[in-house]
């Protein structure tokens, strides 16, 4: 039997790195749920806009915060029950990467595909964008909203 040194940094032989790769996974995994950056496989980190749906009673609205993005950058979808938003926030190119002492934000592209839970008038979806935040606002079909039936007294 070997005795072999232990290094507890980087190094292969380090008997926490399972934990770690471990807390990872479960680090992107809820990221990926809440709108967080989160890690693709190869350790490139991919950004997620964070998305409200609430219901009116006409109306399906999404709002979605997008800072930093170009109006230009959007394109905005439907295709049957699903609302597809891809977009890019591009890097900031004024400043040479190797001047940078903290990088946080997260550029590139990205894309949510959202599933609507009532069926909508896709040819009157209306949308705007202000201060970083779309809003989509999408009309219900007429089959589903609710009609007041007035009752007779006799």
């Amino acid at each position: 039997m070997a005795i072999v040194r232990f290094r507890p940094y980087g190094n292969a032989l380090d008997p926490f790195r399972d934990f770690s790769d471990i807390q990872s996974e479960m680090n992107r995994l809820f990221d990926g749920f809440v709108g967080r950056p989160t890690h693709t496989g190869g350790g490139e980190r991919i950004w997620v806009p964070g998305v409200d749906m609430h219901e009116t009673q006409d109306h399906l609205v999404v709002t979605m915060d997008l800072p930093g993005v170009n109006e230009k950058d959007l394109s905005l979808s439907i295709t049957g029950d699903m609302l597809v938003l891809r977009g890019e926030r591009r890097a900031n190119t004024e400043v040479k990467q190797d001047s940078y002492y903290r990088g946080e934000r997260w550029a590139g592209k990205f894309e949510r595909t959202l599933p609507l839970p009532v069926p909508v008038q896709a040819d009157k979806v209306k949308a705007s964008y202000r201060d970083g935040v779309l809003t989509v606002s999408m009309p219900k079909i007429e089959e589903i909203k609710p009609k007041e039936i007035k009752i007779d007294v006799m």
